[in-house]
């Protein structure tokens, strides 16, 4: 998409409703900011202006997104003014700013008007959704701040967030393979992929990444084959030498630096970083794009003999077995753990994406994208086996966490938890449609 046409997109959108727009005459309700002492909100998404966007809120020192469900203009005047706006144009639902990541902390949100915060409109309650993030809503804003408005609630998100992530394969006979689990990390900004310098670049900043792309954990690679090629004779040839690659032949485009993951993030942009400014000819040279090698899980990759004998091992040394059930597609279902050996689940109180990564790595795959509440994969039977389970993220096994051992009487199993776990791609969707062509 170019950029130029932004003006025109805006001056579109004033004489006609787009697809998935809702638009009413401003509210006439009182244009001072509305009052709270722990809440925090932003736009993020693309493509946008600075008064619309995607609407994120932080509470419970995580920020998270509002589903569009019964969204209506009276939400979107109060959230407006929550970012220093006087008042609301329009709002939007079904991502149409993009997806957002992480909790998604209100559902069918209902106010008159006449609230000074969102928090006294009525809801679901925090965090009780039974939404994804292709239902998250955006809200357009009046340009016009509201006279005497000091507190920079309003953070700019669209230089501090990454959308999508990829890793580009540069290996000739691994390039029509998938999943794809070794290559240059890429990074979507606007509609081009660009590169993340590696100088500082850490382990655990790699554990994130593949985590993203649907993989447990991160592994070494070959650095040599990565490195930059001095200058050979034309005459020479040397078989080691013609299967390197040479990334100087190639020249980057670097987006963002000084990564700096603490290893426990969900999502690269829970990390701090930094990016470049635009055409800066100093980007990254002491360094080189970022490399990173991702374990394929035992799920989509064919376990060697020693794999087999090491987890036979695992079994045989911890009785406790965790499985995922309830779920339509691999990585999602409800948690479920085999204790003194009988299945039970985990209730959802506490529950959230350190707890729910531990269990997706766990089971060979990537970290959390979503940690669900309220039985939303269907309820489970038997005992409850755990209770307020608290992660750090750093565990090997949901047993490595911190709960407590409960009974029927503390949880009810219309609040099993459940996850949705990342996944790598596999090509599911290009076989089905190869599939129906040929029939």
């Amino acid at each position: 998409m170019v950029h130029l046409s932004a003006s025109l997109w805006w001056l579109c959108t004033l004489s006609t409703i787009a697809p998935g727009w809702t638009q009413q005459t401003p509210h006439p309700t009182s244009r001072s900011p509305p009052q709270n002492s722990f809440l925090k909100f932003r736009l993020a998404g693309y493509p946008r202006k600075h008064n619309e966007g995607r609407i994120e809120v932080f509470y419970n020192q995580e920020w998270g997104t509002i589903c569009d469900d019964d969204f209506t203009m009276e939400n979107a005047h109060i959230l407006c003014r929550h970012l220093g706006f006087t008042e609301a144009t329009g709002w939007t639902h079904s991502a149409k700013y993009g997806k957002g990541i992480g909790r998604i902390w209100l559902d069918n949100v209902i106010c008159t008007g006449s609230e000074k915060s969102i928090e006294e409109c009525k809801s679901r309650g925090w965090g009780n959704s039974d939404c994804t993030h292709e239902e998250d809503a955006g809200v357009v804003c009046k340009d016009e701040r509201i006279p005497g408005y000091v507190e920079p609630n309003t953070i700019e998100t669209e230089q501090r967030q990454l959308e999508e992530i990829r890793l580009r394969s540069v290996i000739a006979s691994a390039k029509n393979r998938l999943p794809i689990n070794e290559g240059i990390l890429e990074i979507k900004y606007r509609d081009t992929w660009e590169q993340v310098c590696d100088v500082g670049w850490t382990q655990k900043n790699s554990h994130v990444v593949c985590g993203m792309m649907g993989f447990p954990s991160d592994k070494k690679y070959n650095k040599n084959f990565y490195k930059s090629s001095p200058k050979q004779d034309p005459q020479q040839k040397d078989p080691k030498t013609n299967n390197r690659l040479y990334l100087d032949k190639q020249k980057p485009s670097f987006r963002v630096h000084s990564v700096k993951c603490s290893g426990t993030e969900v999502h690269l942009s829970l990390c701090p970083f930094e990016f470049y400014k635009v055409n800066s000819s100093s980007s990254c040279s002491d360094g080189g794009p970022v490399v990173v090698s991702c374990v394929i899980g035992p799920v989509f990759a064919a376990q060697t003999a020693a794999q087999t004998a090491i987890k036979k091992k695992k079994v045989v040394q911890r009785e406790e077995i965790l499985r995922l059930k309830g779920g339509s597609r691999p990585g999602e279902g409800r948690v479920e753990v085999l204790k003194n050996g009988q299945w039970g689940t985990v209730c959802d109180d506490r529950w959230d994406l350190q707890a729910a990564s531990v269990v997706c790595r766990e089971l060979g795959f990537g970290s959390a994208k979503e940690a669900l509440t309220g039985a939303r994969m269907g309820q489970g039977m038997g005992p409850i086996h755990m209770n307020e389970v608290r992660c750090t993220g750093e565990e090997q096994s949901l047993f490595d966490c911190q709960y407590k051992n409960i009974t029927q009487e503390d949880c009810k199993h219309s609040e099993d938890a459940a996850v949705k776990c990342n996944i790598p791609y596999m090509g599911y969707d290009k076989t089905v449609s190869m599939e129906q062509s040929g029939e």
